[in-house]
């Protein structure tokens, strides 16, 4: 495919920094396309062409279209599966489905209720809103389950898939970052084995990379 690699995003948005992780751990050369959001133009041309349901990333890499973060990173993983970090390991199928458990795990158990949390606790201020207490409370409580489950599994092994950095880790990065900033890294920080697991998973240079982007 010609014509190289373009997202069509913000870095503050955690859908757009889930894929620029990707493409840096993968080491790959792209362009990011800035979405004036508050003017709207995730809703019009040309972004609506992109993804239909008006919202950001979108991926182009020669002329193939993608959007949703999601199958945005697998594909990049697949495609590139020869460069950089492996994210998805070809090589071994057990491996794999078991990395394919933990990013169903992370958009089905984790994301619902973190993602919420997040909303209340910071993107609500971003937008002037306040945050419902009772709101935090109910979804901190929801979410202190979830992690339980991911201290046990961390026991087990320094990553969530196995002893590798998986997309199943990365895909946790983006929320876990803008929670760590409040008063809900406390539910993290008092689970030392997840605790241990965000200190390399945000210490990653790739990861550093997409921060840096939001400074610019």
């Amino acid at each position: 495919m010609g014509g190289g690699i373009k997202v069509h995003g913000v870095p503050i948005s955690t859908a757009t920094m889930r894929v620029l992780a990707t493409l840096y751990e993968k080491g790959l050369d792209f362009e990011l396309v800035p979405v004036d959001m508050k003017a709207g133009a995730h809703k019009q041309e040309p972004l609506i062409s992109l993804n239909p349901f008006g919202q950001i990333p979108a991926l182009l890499d020669g002329d193939l279209t993608l959007f949703e973060s999601r199958a945005i990173t697998e594909y990049i993983a697949d495609e590139y599966n020869n460069k950089g970090e492996k994210l998805l390991c070809q090589s071994c199928k057990k491996l794999k489905a078991i990395t394919k458990v933990w990013l169903q795990v992370e958009g089905q158990q984790f994301d619902p209720i973190a993602s919420k949390l997040a909303f209340e606790r910071v993107f609500k201020g971003m937008l002037g809103m306040t945050t419902d207490p009772a709101a935090v409370e109910d979804l901190e409580a929801k979410l202190v389950k979830v992690l339980d489950i991911y201290e046990a599994r961390l026991s087990k092994s320094p990553f969530l898939a196995g002893d590798c950095f998986t997309l199943a880790d990365l895909h946790h990065l983006p929320i876990i970052y803008y929670l760590m900033g409040t008063d809900s890294k406390k539910l993290f920080e008092s689970r030392p084995k997840v605790s241990e697991w965000i200190k390399k998973i945000t210490a990653r240079p790739s990861w550093v990379k997409v921060l840096n982007l939001q400074k610019q």
